[in-house]
């Protein structure tokens, strides 16, 4: 036994050994081929392109340390600005609104730290860099071979490097961002100042060929060492955001509706348009509230979130918001078609998200129904709860916790309906539906992206910092699609959770507090006991799930039937958020009669509502 181990040990390094040789040849071969002595004792690269894709055209630029790799992106496409960096240290974001935001949180970091291993080619280096680096094998595609490298730079993740096994020039990588699959193409080479550079670029982000983004080269020039603070995020102060009065802070009242906070906003000072507020969403609005406002908007970007579809985004400048004595003006905002009537039961407008939360801080009375929002300077943190510190990602808060004592980063997601939605990537990596065998598979959530399935059972405990909570509802995400499949994060916290608390959010200093409600909540800890999901429809309720082993199955109700009334009252009178948190918090054994038409045909069910975790 021993000498088998023995002989596949060694066998094992032979492999390993012939593997480390493949990818060493493969590099240097690359390096002959881009001219590698050509960047020897330069600075850095500064490389403008040509930009047209999702329905827009503008200019993108790139300009990186040949050394380190530290680099700064801008663009300039269609109505929207914007850029990104990585000093070697932090790495940050420009918003389409000119916030200057850190990413520390996701994968955000380690994508940087691979874009500058890519952008100096450290794989060159004897030590590649610090990275991982081994050969996959030779692969065709298009009529071409290519010799493939597996890479994963010391603190980022692992990507796919393709180069060409004639020309022996990269011709693609293939990464995993968020949820996503990227693949950059490359090709077109030219030579500049003894270097070979790819003079097209073509982005596949895996969504459809209608989004692909095409690059090409418009001029490079090799540049002098910048230093790392030219790398580094700007310093940016922002004057499109005001409190008209005094105290420098300003109260509305909302609805919370199917545990999604809505109030009313002024957009180009017309309305009232009825907006929901998402931490970790966009200022936007609808395609009908964009008709309504005369505003034309530009591209066709892909627009995803929880569930598995795609949507198309384009975008538009010179937006106004008002919201009491606050206005935020002169803003390029996407305009998306996210609202699902059926769904909340009424029309959604707009969105308020990220550029506004990122200008004020914002305080959320869950137990009052009222958003605040104040001059960060005017703002004073002594009473405001347990502070929890944050990180970005993109546009999304994130706090470091744990499920049930296994750590992880969790969204901070006012615009989830949901107490908590663990993503696949974390519940199959921990076992956890093993662990939980009380509990079913339903749709829970319903976003940009259609509906989401999650396994539904309760967890015994969520700590965000310092703040821990037992009995939460806990969705183990199925999807295998959208952001709840990516595995650069490991939950999302929602309203459902989050209305427990007053929540404050400061954005500058990258603190939520949380302040515990000083009297019991209603409607936390619970889930729909009905066993179906509905949205609404011409008659009432259409149903458009069912849970396996609930009520709804047992009383005989079928996907696609309508309910015309419950308990005697035409359904269509009762608004479907009040009866989606009665079939939530009335107890098990409770009978409800329902009055349903499937066919043509009415009929009577009695719909008995039982425990389904």
């Amino acid at each position: 036994m021993r000498i088998i181990l023995l002989l596949a040990s060694t066998a094992m390094f032979a492999a390993s050994a012939a593997q480390a040789q493949d990818a060493s040849a493969i590099l240097a071969a690359n390096r002959a081929a881009s001219g590698g002595a050509a960047f020897a004792g330069k600075g850095a690269l500064e490389i403008k392109y040509a930009y047209a894709g999702q329905g827009m055209t503008g200019t993108v630029s790139t300009t990186y340390d040949l050394a380190s790799g530290a680099f700064i992106d801008t663009q300039d496409v269609g109505p929207t600005t914007g850029a990104s960096g990585f000093d070697g240290q932090t790495a940050w974001m420009r918003d389409m609104s000119g916030a200057v935001t850190p990413q520390a949180g996701g994968d955000a970091r380690q994508l940087a730290v691979n874009e500058a291993y890519r952008d100096a080619n450290l794989w060159w280096r004897p030590d590649r860099g610090g990275a991982a680096v081994s050969a996959l094998g030779a692969r065709t595609d298009g009529g071409r071979r290519h010799d493939v490298l597996s890479v994963t730079p010391k603190g980022g993740k692992a990507f796919e490097a393709w180069f060409d096994a004639d020309s022996r020039l990269l011709a693609r990588t293939v990464e995993g961002q968020g949820a996503q699959t990227i693949t950059t193409f490359f090709s077109d080479y030219r030579p500049v100042a003894g270097a070979m550079l790819a003079g097209k670029l073509s982005i596949d982000d895996g969504t459809g060929p209608q989004y692909r983004q095409n690059e090409t080269l418009n001029s490079a020039r090799f540049l002098r060492a910048q230093g790392a603070t030219a790398y580094a995020a700007p310093k940016v102060i922002l004057t499109d955001g005001r409190i008209d009065n005094a105290a420098g802070r300003t109260s509305v009242p909302f609805q919370l509706l199917n545990n999604h906070i809505y109030a009313p906003v002024k957009i180009n000072g017309k309305g009232p348009f009825l907006c929901i507020f998402d931490t970790g969403g966009s200022d936007l609005v609808t395609p009908d509230t964009a008709k309504a406002l005369g505003m034309k908007s530009e591209g066709q970007s892909p627009g995803t979130g929880a569930g598995e579809g795609v949507v198309d985004t384009s975008f538009v400048r010179g937006a106004s918001f008002q919201i009491g004595d606050l206005t935020l003006k002169d803003q390029t905002i996407a305009v998306l078609p996210f609202e699902a009537p059926q769904v909340e039961g009424f029309s959604e407008q707009g969105m308020v998200g990220f550029e506004m939360f990122r200008r004020f801080v914002t305080v959320v009375d869950y137990g009052q129904k009222t958003l605040t929002f104040i001059d960060p300077a005017r703002f004073d943190p002594k009473a405001a709860g347990t502070p929890i510190p944050f990180v970005f990602y993109s546009t999304q808060p994130e706090v470091e916790g744990s499920f049930e004592g296994i750590g992880g980063l969790f969204d901070i997601d006012t615009g989830s309906r949901v107490e908590l939605t663990l993503t696949r990537p974390f519940v199959e990596a921990n076992g956890l539906i093993a662990k939980h065998p009380k509990g079913v598979t339903a749709v829970d959530g319903w976003g940009v992206g259609g509906r989401s399935r999650s396994y539904v059972t309760r967890g015994s405990e969520l700590a965000l910092g310092p703040v821990r909570v037992a009995g939460v509802v806990a969705g183990l995400s199925r999807d295998t699609k959208g952001a709840f499949s990516a595995p650069a994060f490991q939950g999302n916290v929602g309203s459902g959770f989050l209305k427990r608390f007053v929540v404050t959010f400061d954005y500058e200093h990258l603190i939520m507090y949380l302040k515990a409600l000083p009297t019991p909540v209603p409607d936390v800890g619970t889930f729909d006991r009905a066993g179906f999901w509905i949205n609404t429809s011409p008659a009432g309720f259409k149903i458009v799930d069912l849970t396996d082993g609930g009520a709804a199955q047992g009383a005989g109700l079928k996907v696609g039937d309508e309910i015309t009334a419950i308990d005697g009252v035409p359904a269509a009178s009762i608004p479907i958020s009040d009866l989606r948190q009665r079939l939530r918090d009335e107890p098990a054994g409770t009978k409800v009669g329902v009055t349903v038409q499937s066919g043509g045909v009415a009929r009577p069910v009695t719909l008995t509502l039982k425990d389904q975790i």
